[in-house]
């Protein structure tokens, strides 16, 4: 059995709207084996280097709740294309008043089937609140799917948590325009590896990101990525059932720690989390290689869309 994904990950510069859909057209014609298509952080919300106060004043201008004008072109746009779509993250003004750095997925169907306000704002240069909700969503016909945006990758609990709730695939949405893109790439190897799920990073090309896009495997191998900060479409198609290939059978077939707990295992105090490791809940809350438990139903703790 393969559960094959065709996907576009697009390392580009920011758009406006309106040359976002018409290049995202051309997109489609160019790479029509492509079903799910992903853009960079903040692809159609990035100003050109304001200072703290225009960028405060670009923000405040620019966000719009998820269900405004913006919103609803892309729904309609994913809807006439026929496609999955990540359009990046943006600027989303929530219904209590704040501004979020937020990933909306839609689907075919043109509907919006998953939204992730960013965790981790790299502070203190981004300015908006911090999300709460852990987001996975469901692809139907392939697998299911997790929402990281830039800086959530370095915190190991968050990829982690997202491997929990049953993400196959998780996919990173970037604007990082410093040297330490270095580092991420091997980040986003190494949380691959130890959840043993693919990794898409998608960074902004020149001149706001330095590029250097990626899809890693469950192994950690990099399948596809960019050399630097160009221009460029990334297209592979990959097998979401070497997810649990790789979790039954070992990393190199050895190393499978999912596995590490027994119910009956003792549980493992964490101080760092005032709390404790509990067996019981160690395993993923879905088996990647069973597509019937794949549900909308939240997953104990946390949810799947917001």
């Amino acid at each position: 059995m393969t559960r094959l994904l065709p996907l576009a990950l697009v390392q580009s510069p920011a758009e406006t709207l309106t040359d976002f859909a018409a290049g995202l057209e051309r997109k489609v014609k160019a790479h029509a084996v492509a079903d799910l298509f992903v853009y960079p952080e903040l692809h159609l919300n990035t100003a050109d280097s304001p200072g703290p106060a225009d960028r405060q004043a670009f923000m405040e201008a620019s966000a719009e709740p998820l269900d405004g004008p913006r919103g609803r072109t892309l729904s309609e746009l994913a809807g006439d294309l026929g496609i999955w779509l990540l359009p990046g993250s943006v600027l989303e003004r929530g219904p209590d008043g704040r501004i979020y750095n937020t990933a909306v997925v839609y689907s075919p169907q043109g509907k919006a089937v998953a939204a992730y306000r960013k965790i981790f704002p790299w502070k203190p240069y981004e300015t908006v609140s911090s999300g709460q909700d852990f987001v996975v969503f469901d692809m139907t016909g392939y697998g299911r799917v997790g929402l990281s945006i830039c800086y959530d990758a370095w915190f190991p609990e968050h990829s982690r948590h997202l491997a929990w709730m049953g993400a196959e695939l998780v996919l990173n949405v970037v604007q990082t325009p410093t040297n330490d893109r270095v580092q991420e790439v091997v980040i986003g190897q190494a949380n691959a590896i130890v959840n043993q799920n693919f990794v898409a990073s998608v960074n902004a090309a020149g001149p706001h990101g330095v590029g250097r896009s990626f899809l890693v495997d469950p192994e950690g191998r990099v399948r596809i990525s960019a050399t630097g900060p160009e221009d460029a479409t990334l297209v592979d198609v990959i097998d979401l059932d070497q997810v649990g290939n790789v979790r039954q059978y070992g990393t190199a077939g050895v190393t499978r720690p999912w596995d590490q707990f027994a119910e009956n295992d003792d549980s493992i105090p964490l101080p760092l989390y005032a709390g404790q490791l509990d067996p019981r809940l160690w395993r993923q809350t879905n088996s990647p290689s069973n597509l019937t438990n794949l549900s909308t139903a939240p997953a104990q703790g946390t949810s799947h869309v917001r």
